[in-house]
C-alpha cells in the first residue's frame, strides 16, 4: 500500500455539471490517504470536454472542496492550459511508432461498424491506418478534402493488462479486447485516457484512486504509461454508490449535489464521516473526526461491494454533529437559512441561546431555522391544534397570564413563577396551560420547555400573539 517515493495523490473532476457525491468520496479518500502518509494532494480540473465544461461547474467544484474542507496542496491545474505539451508527447509517440494518425471519417467509422456487426464480430477500430511492415496505407486525404486526422494509441495487439488494485485485487484484460483508442481529437484537444496519463506522469502522482467504472480504462492507460516509459501509480477502483432506488447515484441521474447538502442544512464534517463509511470502515466505528480518518486511512478496509445512499443515516450523523457544534457557529448558519427566506436577525450571535435551546431536536440546520423563524415570522396555528388545546377553560388563565407577563422581568424564571402561579389561581395543571401557550405562540403544540421558549421570544412578541384570547 505504500511506495518508496513520497505519496501524492490528485482528485480530477470534469466541470461538466456539479461535483457529485461518489467524486465526494473519492477525494476524500485521495485526500485522507496522503495525509496520512504526509503526502501532497493534487487538485486537477479536466476540462477537455470544451462543449460542455462551464465556468459555473469549476466554481461548484472548487466550492465544494473547500467547504468539505480537502484541502489541496497543488493546484487547481486545467487541462486545456496544458495543450501544449499533450501536442509534444503525442508527436514523441508518433516518432516511436507508439502512436499513429487516422485519417478514417465519421462515415467510414460507421460503415466499418455495420460490417462488423453483420459479420457478428465485437465493433472496434480494425487499425487499417495502423503502420506496420510491408502494409500499404490508405492514401492520405488531399488539405482541400477538409479530413483532419485524429492520432491513435498503437495499443499491444497481445498479452495481457494485469495490475493489482488496491481495492479490488488482481485483475487482468486482454489486449485483445481493446483497440487502438482516439488520443487527440482533429481539433487538437487530446482525449480523457490520454491527458491523464500524461498529467499523472508530470505530476509524480503514486495513488489513484476513483470509481470502478474507470476499470475498462485502465488496461488503455497503463499500457501509455508503458509506452511513454513512465512509472505506474497503483490504482484503487472503489465501488459505486447505489441510490435509494438501487441503481447507480450519478450526477446524470438522481445525484444531488455537495454544495445542495450545505443548503439543505448538513455539515461538512458530517458529510465526511458518512462519504467515509460508504465503502470503508475501521472496525466498528461509525463517528469519527477528520483528524481520527486520517491517523487510520492507510488505503486497506476499502469495501469491494457497492455502498447504499441512506438519507436516514446521513440525518442521524449530522444531528450527532449539530448536537456537538458551538452554538455561535450553529447561529451563524441559521442565520444564513433564515435570509434565504428573507428573514433578516442582527447580529446573528443574538440566536445563540436559541440554537443552545432547540439542537438537540434537528438533524439539519434548516430544522433549526424552522424552529428560530417562529420567532420572528407570523404563526399560523392549525384550527384543530386551536379547537384542542385553546379551551374554555384555559382561556380565563391564558388572558391573565398575558397581563401578567407584561410586568415582570424577562427571564425564564420569573415566566415560570408567573405561569404557577396563574395555574394555582385558576386551579389548572401543567399539561393543560402549556400546550394552549405553545400553539397561540410557537404555532406548534410541542416545543421543548415552554418557560424556555417564551424567554427567547421579545415580549411584545409574546403579548400580541395571546391578545386574541
Amino acid at each position: 500500500m505504500t511506495s518508496p517515493t513520497p505519496v501524492r495523490t490528485r482528485i480530477a473532476p470534469s466541470p461538466t455539471g456539479f461535483l457529485h457525491l461518489g467524486t465526494a468520496r473519492t477525494a476524500l479518500y485521495s485526500w485522507a490517504y496522503a495525509r496520512h502518509h504526509g503526502g501532497r494532494f493534487v487538485l486537477r480540473i479536466e476540462d477537455t470536454d470544451v462543449a460542455r465544461s462551464t465556468q459555473d461547474s469549476v466554481q461548484q467544484i472548487l466550492d465544494s472542496m473547500r467547504w468539505l474542507g480537502l484541502d489541496c496542496d497543488e493546484g487547481p491545474i486545467y487541462q486545456m492550459q496544458r495543450l501544449a505539451r499533450y501536442h509534444a508527447v503525442v508527436e514523441q509517440m508518433i516518432a516511436a511508432g507508439t502512436a499513429y494518425r487516422c485519417w478514417c471519417t465519421p462515415d467510414e467509422l460507421d460503415a466499418m461498424r455495420e460490417a462488423q456487426r453483420a459479420r457478428g464480430e465485437k465493433t472496434r477500430y480494425d487499425g487499417r491506418w495502423r503502420p506496420a511492415p510491408g502494409k500499404v496505407l490508405p492514401p492520405v486525404p488531399a488539405p482541400a478534402s477538409g479530413v483532419k486526422p485524429v492520432v491513435r494509441f498503437a495499443n499491444p495487439e497481445r498479452g495481457t493488462v494485469t495490475w493489482d488494485d488496491l481495492v479490488k485485487g488482481p485483475i487482468s484484460i486482454s489486449n485483445e479486447e481493446i483497440d487502438d483508442l482516439i488520443i487527440l481529437r482533429p481539433d487538437g484537444v487530446p482525449t480523457y485516457n490520454f491527458a491523464v496519463v500524461v498529467d499523472d506522469w508530470d505530476m509524480g502522482i503514486t495513488h489513484v484512486f476513483r470509481g470502478d467504472e474507470h476499470i475498462n480504462n485502465t488496461p488503455w492507460q497503463i499500457n501509455i504509461f508503458r509506452a511513454l516509459g513512465a512509472p505506474l501509480p497503483q490504482f484503487g477502483h472503489c465501488p459505486i454508490i447505489l441510490g435509494e432506488d438501487g441503481l447507480k447515484l450519478s450526477k446524470r441521474r438522481g445525484a444531488v449535489s455537495v454544495t445542495a447538502y450545505e443548503e439543505m442544512g448538513y455539515l461538512p464534517e458530517a458529510m465526511l464521516n458518512y462519504l467515509a463509511r460508504l465503502g470503508w470502515s475501521h472496525g466498528d466505528d461509525e463517528l469519527f473526526s477528520r483528524e481520527q480518518m486520517v491517523q487510520w486511512f492507510d488505503g486497506s478496509h476499502l469495501a469491494k461491494s457497492p455502498a447504499q445512499w441512506d438519507p436516514a443515516k446521513l440525518a442521524w450523523v449530522n444531528a450527532h454533529y449539530i448536537k456537538q457544534a458551538d452554538d455561535g457557529r450553529l447561529a451563524a448558519l441559521a442565520a444564513q437559512q433564515l435570509a434565504r427566506r428573507g428573514v433578516i436577525v442582527e447580529p446573528a450571535d443574538s440566536l445563540v441561546p436559541a440554537c443552545t435551546l432547540y439542537k438537540d431536536r434537528c438533524s439539519t440546520v434548516v430544522e433549526l431555522a424552522d424552529w428560530i423563524e417562529i420567532m420572528f415570522a407570523d404563526v399560523q396555528p392549525r384550527a384543530e391544534d386551536l379547537a384542542a388545546h385553546v379551551t374554555e377553560p384555559v382561556r380565563p388563565a391564558l388572558q391573565d397570564l398575558r397581563e401578567r407577563l407584561t410586568h415582570i422581568d424577562w427571564e425564564r424564571t420569573t415566566i415560570a413563577q408567573t405561569m404557577k402561579d396563574v395555574l394555582a389561581q385558576h386551579q389548572l395543571k401543567m399539561p393543560q396551560l402549556a400546550p394552549a401557550l405553545r400553539v397561540l405562540v410557537c404555532g406548534r403544540p410541542q416545543t421543548p420547555s415552554i418557560d424556555a421558549v417564551l424567554a427567547l421570544f421579545p415580549r411584545a412578541t409574546v403579548l400580541h400573539r395571546l391578545r386574541a384570547v
